[in-house]
């Protein structure tokens, strides 16, 4: 009975692998960006400091990428609270 239960239930168990390894892709490629924009900003305060580029231009570029940082990081704390709660019983 097993081996048929294994049978009817493979394309459910399928699909969840499917959707497993999309979740962990797209993790991977937020990560990645927020490394992205993290080297961006070094190279940022480098031109600074350099004087390739303005104090203006600066906080212009810095003030975007610091807030899709954030957006990030608040993406990456909203899925953590989701499946936190997601284990528990409503009251």
């Amino acid at each position: 009975m097993l081996l048929v239960d294994d049978i009817l239930l493979f394309p459910v168990h399928g699909m969840l692998w499917i959707f497993k390894e999309i979740h962990n892709a797209a993790q991977q490629e937020k990560q990645g960006e927020a490394e992205a924009i993290t080297t961006e900003l070094m190279e940022l305060y480098m031109l600074l400091e350099t004087g390739k580029i303005t104090e203006n231009e600066f906080d212009s570029r810095e003030r975007d990428l610091l807030d899709r940082l954030d957006d990030i990081e608040k993406e990456k704390h909203g899925e953590e609270d989701e499946e936190d709660n997601s284990g528990e019983e409503p009251v």
